[in-house]
């Protein structure tokens, strides 16, 4: 029900849109079966989105108008990690708070874009790495990974 009420080409509206050039073969009959997911990685060390999450966000927003779910990933727990190397003043070492800040600026931005809201069944939804990585041990990461 939801591919007929809802389906739209979205291969061929980005190539309407000039946003696509050259894609998998299969790929628009994949996504033409019925909805599908997609997610967006969004670093939230800022509070505000910037110039390069433009195309990202404008890709989430046709897939979304599509019929397809679009997911905002965000990289709490990544961004309590900084940057190892202590090269770059970019990816400065968060606390909590600042990144719980920083997620809701973020999706109240993407909020003007993509659909967190309605009953659809294609809402978006954000996600952030931190929820299922917050209450990994380094033991538990030394015993699986390590």
């Amino acid at each position: 029900m939801l591919k007929e009420l809802y389906m739209k080409n979205f291969v061929e509206e980005l190539r309407w849109r000039g946003m696509i050039q050259d894609i998998m073969p299969g790929t628009e009959e994949k996504l033409m079966e019925g909805p599908k997911a997609a997610y967006v990685g969004i670093d939230p060390t800022a509070d505000s989105l910037h110039i390069g999450h433009l195309v990202s966000v404008m890709i989430l927003k046709h897939f979304q108008s599509c019929g397809h779910k679009p997911y905002a990933l965000v990289g709490g727990a990544t961004g309590m990690i900084g940057d190892p190397s202590m090269k770059s003043a970019e990816r400065n070492l968060l606390d909590e708070e600042t990144l719980n800040h920083n997620v809701a600026c973020i999706k109240a931005q993407l909020a003007r874009f993509l659909d967190f809201d309605s009953d659809a069944p294609n809402k978006a939804e954000l996600v952030n790495n931190y929820d299922w990585m917050k209450d990994y041990s380094f033991i538990n990461f030394i015993r699986d990974i390590g």
